[in-house]
């Protein structure tokens, strides 16, 4: 299985970090801290690339704004020097749930479990 594991990490890049990604890391990359998820997220020595290796699938919408302000250099010191105060109505971080389970469907939707019965439509007859 080790084999194959690492052959897949190279040629492969949405299942967490590839070969190369590794070796740019531990060469180049100094770890500036980790998220509720577990994501990993790591700067070059000289502070001018910013980079994050994913706790499973790659999936953007999975990093909190806060750490996605400073992966763009909006904020030049990561939330675990420097939080971001939070709102009493701000909701926790929640990743894109599109194409899920979970995902949003509204009244009415077929992907309810129980679609709501529509009464505001009559069909036509003709008499």
């Amino acid at each position: 299985m080790g084999i194959l594991n690492t052959l897949l990490r190279a040629v492969t890049w949405w299942n967490g970090q590839t070969l190369n990604t590794q070796i740019w890391t531990w060469r180049k990359g100094k770890k500036v801290g980790e998220d509720d998820t577990g994501n990993r997220f790591y700067e070059t020595r000289d502070g001018k690339r910013r980079w994050v290796i994913y706790n499973g699938e790659a999936e953007a919408s999975r990093v909190s704004p806060d750490w996605h302000g400073w992966l763009h250099h909006t904020y030049s010191e990561p939330p675990t020097d420097k939080p971001l105060k939070r709102k009493a109505w701000e909701k926790p971080h929640q990743e894109n749930l599109t194409g899920t389970a979970a995902a949003y469907a509204p009244p009415g939707s077929i992907r309810r479990a129980e679609p709501e019965p529509r009464s505001d439509y009559e069909a036509w007859a003709p008499e």
